[in-house]
C-alpha cells in the first residue's frame, strides 16, 4: 500500500468518544483497495463504530477518515450521499424492510440510487438473489424466512448495486454452522467476483482466520496488531496472541479482580 490508489479506507490518528467513554485514542489503519479484511476486538472496542465513521453516521473528535481519497467529515451532504451510494451495507440484525418481499428489499437500492429501467431491475435483483442461492424465494416475505435466509437476502442486497465498498456488521452471529459457512463463503466469493473492497466487523475467530486477506484488530482504543492471518497467528503480542488464540487470560482477564480465594473461604468460616 505505497500509493494512494492502492488504499480505499484509512484512518489517521483518529480520536472518538461517547461522552466520557473512550473508543479510540489515535487509532490508525489501511484498509488495501479490492482485498477482504477483519476487523476483530473485544466487547465495546468499537468494532461497529468504526463502521459508522466510515459511512459519515458520526464524525471523529480527532484525526480524519478517508475513503477513496476523501475526508468523509468534511464532506458536505450532497458529497456524502453520493459517496454512499457507493457503499453497501450488511446489518448485525439484516435490516430487512419487513413489509417488502424479498424481491422489493433487493429491488430498494437499485431504484433508490439508480434510473435503470424495471426490467433491467428485474434482471439484476433475480442475478443477485441467485448468486446468494435464493432466485425461488423472490415473493417470499422477510417474515417467512429462517435466520440464514434472512442474512443471505441481507447479503444480496449489501451487494445489489456493485459498491466499491461493503461492510458486513457481525455477519455471523447467531447463525447455525452451516448458515454461517455459506454466509462466509458468499462473501469472499462476491468479494472476489465484484472485485469489491469488504469489511468485516465480528467476533468469530476461527471463521475469520479462513476467510479474510488480512485483519486489524483493535484493543484499548489504538490498532494493537495488523497482518495477514498467518502473520498474527505467529504474533507475540500478548493481546493478539490471546485474542486469536481464545485463551482465557492475558491482557484481558477472565477473573474480575477479587481477594485470593483462600481469603474469601476464611471469613466465610469466621
Amino acid at each position: 500500500m505505497d500509493t494512494p490508489s492502492d488504499t480505499l479506507v484509512e484512518f489517521n490518528d483518529v480520536h472518538f468518544a461517547y461522552g466520557a467513554n473512550t473508543i479510540f485514542r489515535g487509532l490508525s489503519l489501511k484498509v488495501p483497495r479490492g482485498k477482504l479484511v477483519a476487523v476483530l476486538g473485544a466487547s465495546g472496542s468499537g468494532k461497529s463504530t468504526l463502521l459508522k465513521l466510515i459511512g459519515g453516521q458520526i464524525r471523529p473528535q480527532g484525526g480524519e477518515v478517508r475513503v477513496n481519497g476523501e475526508v468523509v467529515h468534511e464532506l458536505d451532504t450532497d458529497r456524502l450521499y453520493a459517496m454512499r451510494r457507493k457503499m453497501g451495507m450488511m446489518f448485525q440484525t439484516s435490516g430487512l424492510f419487513s413489509d417488502l418481499s424479498v424481491y422489493e428489499n433487493i429491488a430498494f437500492p437499485l431504484r433508490e440510487h439508480t434510473d435503470l429501467p424495471e426490467e433491467l431491475i428485474r434482471r439484476l435483483v433475480l442475478m443477485k438473489l441467485h448468486a446468494v442461492g435464493l432466485r425461488g424465494a423472490a415473493q417470499l416475505q422477510t417474515g417467512d424466512l429462517s435466520g440464514g435466509m434472512a442474512r443471505r437476502v441481507a447479503l444480496a442486497r449489501a451487494i445489489a448495486t456493485e459498491p466499491l465498498l461493503a461492510m458486513y456488521d457481525e455477519p455471523f452471529a447467531g447463525l447455525d454452522p452451516i448458515s454461517l459457512g455459506v454466509i462466509a463463503q458468499l462473501i469472499r466469493k462476491l468479494n472476489d467476483a465484484l472485485g469489491t473492497t469488504s469489511i468485516v466487523v465480528t467476533y468469530d475467530v476461527s471463521e475469520t482466520l479462513k476467510l479474510v486477506d488480512y485483519i486489524y484488530v483493535i484493543a484499548e482504543g489504538v490498532l494493537a496488531g495488523a497482518g495477514t492471518p498467518a502473520e498474527l497467528l505467529a504474533s507475540e503480542e500478548p493481546f493478539v496472541k490471546q485474542f486469536l488464540h481464545l485463551l482465557p487470560d492475558g491482557p484481558v482477564k477472565f477473573h474480575s479482580p477479587a481477594r485470593p480465594m483462600a481469603e474469601d473461604l476464611r471469613l466465610q468460616n469466621a
